[in-house]
């Protein structure tokens, strides 16, 4: 895939150039990135990239950049040369030698490393507000940022605009928080700097919990520096003088590239004191946390930052009243604060023009599970769920059939083929049971158990729960242990009204949103796969062949080879034939851990 690139660099360009973008995102760094850039240098010198190529002098440029998405085909490598680009694909150190000698000395991409026509078809329907920073800009360099019109936006807010204008102007774009709630970010604001009370203080929630959700870590990596302005405006426009961005400790990358902006962002008065002549004030600095996914939620997240237990408070009063150390305190996500320098950039009728009249704007999701072309992908507000799917994901691998998507995290709903073509906005999802949440989307096909799924689910938030409330605490315990009955053959009837019923008490009762969406998984699986539930109780069987109390392993004798792959695989020699005879499973010593069914090249093990 070629694509000219001229048009996207800063000013254009002329002359001969050589530019090397290697993806050097946490999953790009365990594809190896690091060892792919240092051969590129290597081989610059090695054959004689040091200033002229063909007889022309040249500029060579080896960048690193953020997640470019397509995590599929990691490791991603641009080669751009004189504003031509071609993008190479699962890029190892040993192809690097015949990418300098063929595509950079000779002029000819080696077309069979080249990505293929699944990367336009990845692309091509996304709009990329956020993500586009991750491919182009170095997250290490601020020049890198402000060559991208970094900063821009805070020079307009400081500069000429007031505070309320700021504000006016988010109001106006309908932003709505990211994190998972969807809440207006300008009424936010607006609480907040009417709030008595000082000092103030912002805050960006980088306490990423999900399990399958690496939006904001990508975000952090790719383009902190976005993150670092949206927060200078957004305390700007709440009068806050000292923020904190509270990220998870185990983000090791993401914690270490941010504070390499912060230290550059007071480097080159961004951060600090009267930052660009404005006689503005704000200071900001990284909190640590220890991986609790309860601290996600805004009051946890401030318990934790004042170094007590990260639990929840009841409100009112809210956090925009009485907050952290019991001051106003403005919390929004890493997504949330990116978007702002765009907003004030290019003003709030863009951004509104962008997806719905109530979810304006585009969104990150982390597309993960039983989907051909895993990653990230920005969409606009309102793209139908298919399109994701089946365009952007590439549908099910090994042809499938498509079950579901769970989104918003543990804590959202499952989402059944019959509304594929329902629209991503806050108000569908919430209709269907489910949650925009931080951003992840598990897809599932038609060998998962909804059963299952919802005791994961379950599980995590069970082991995620603070204990501070009991509907909480115990419900979650409970609905895991009702789940694991129905899963081991033990379930009737009277498990499932139990599941109703405990549903309903943490959902009213719990005293913050973890306990409240608690039962989404429960839910909405009841109410889109209720016959999977009746399966396990009345008649003991898993649709899904996924709960091993109930289903057994066979061998079609008719498709069966005698390859003994599987017999090779067997953990505990269950299987049993002669070499190119049909084989045989003895289901009293089997132990249905599977492996046999995913060994098998021919679909000659089956589940009943």
């Amino acid at each position: 895939m070629n694509q000219n690139t001229n048009n996207d660099r800063p000013g254009g360009g002329s002359g001969r150039a050589i530019v090397i973008r290697v993806c050097v995102g946490t999953g790009g760094i365990a594809a190896g990135a690091h060892e792919v850039m240092a051969e590129f240098r290597s081989q610059f010198l090695q054959q004689g990239v040091d200033g002229r190529v063909q007889g022309r002098p040249c500029s060579c440029d080896i960048k690193q950049v953020g997640c470019r998405g397509f995590c599929a085909r990691d490791l991603l490598v641009d080669v751009e040369v004189d504003g031509r680009t071609h993008t190479y694909q699962k890029v190892k150190k040993t192809y690097v030698k015949r990418i300098v000698q063929d595509h950079i000395l000779l002029g000819e991409p080696v077309a069979s490393w080249l990505v293929g026509d699944d990367y336009a078809q990845f692309h091509d329907q996304q709009e990329k507000i956020l993500l586009a920073e991750c491919g182009t800009v170095d997250p290490e360099d601020i020049d890198s940022y402000i060559e991208y019109h970094g900063y821009e936006g805070a020079r307009k807010a400081l500069g000429g605009m007031k505070p309320e204008e700021v504000i006016d102007e988010v109001t106006r774009s309908v932003l709505r928080g990211r994190g998972g709630g969807g809440f207006p970010a300008g009424r936010k604001w607006t609480s907040t700097r009417r709030a008595a009370g000082e000092p103030k203080y912002v805050i960006c929630n980088a306490d990423e919990g999900d399990p399958g959700a690496f939006m904001d870590r990508a975000l952090l990596e790719g383009t902190p520096h976005a993150v670092i302005e949206g927060m200078l405006i957004g305390a700007y426009a709440v009068g806050s003088c000292e923020g904190f961005i509270y990220v998870r400790a185990e983000y090791t990358l993401a914690v270490e590239r941010f504070q390499t902006a912060l230290d550059q962002a007071y480097e080159h008065g961004f951060l600090g004191k009267d930052i660009l002549g404005s006689g503005f004030d704000f200071d900001l600095s990284i909190r640590l946390g220890a991986g609790a996914f309860v601290c996600g939620e805004a009051s946890a997240l401030c318990m934790s930052i004042m170094d007590r237990i990260g639990t929840p408070w009841p409100k009112p009063p809210r956090l925009a009243e009485k907050g952290l150390w019991g001051k106003p305190t403005n919390v929004n996500n890493v997504e949330t604060w990116a978007n702002v320098p765009k907003i004030i950039r290019h003003g709030a009728e863009w951004f509104a023009s962008i997806g719905t009249p109530k979810s304006t704007g585009t969104k990150i999701f982390s597309l993960v599970g039983k989907i051909n072309n895993t990653g990230l992908v920005e969409v606009p507000m309102g793209i139908s769920l298919r399109t994701i799917i089946e365009d952007i994901g590439g549908g099910i691998p090994k042809g499938k059939k498509f079950k579901a998507v769970q989104t918003g995290g543990p804590s959202g709903g499952c989402i059944p083929a019959e509304h594929l073509d329902s629209p991503v906005d806050f108000e569908t999802l919430e209709e269907l049971g489910s949650i925009m949440g931080s951003g992840g989307m598990v897809v599932m096909d038609e060998d998962t158990c909804m059963v299952d799924v919802a005791k994961y689910f379950v599980t995590f938030c069970r082991d995620e729960s603070c204990g501070q409330c009991t509907p909480c605490r115990d419900g979650t315990a409970q609905m895991v242990q009702l789940l694991e009955d129905i899963c081991e053959g033990r379930g009737t009837p009277e498990h499932i009204t139990k599941l109703e019923q405990l549903s309903e008490l943490a959902t009213l009762g719990s005293l913050c949103g973890l306990g409240k969406a608690a039962a989404n998984p429960v839910l909405s699986t009841l109410r889109f796969f209720r016959d999977e539930y009746d399966a396990h109780v009345n008649d003991k069987r898993c649709p899904g062949g996924v709960c091993k109390a109930l289903h057994t392993l066979h061998i079609n004798a008719d498709l069966c080879t005698g390859c003994r792959v599987c017999a090779v695989a067997c953990p505990v020699e269950a299987i049993t034939g002669e070499k190119k005879q049909p084989h045989v499973i003895d289901n009293e010593i089997c132990t249905r851990c599977g492996s046999c069914y995913d060994v098998c090249r021919f679909d000659a093990i089956y589940k009943e």
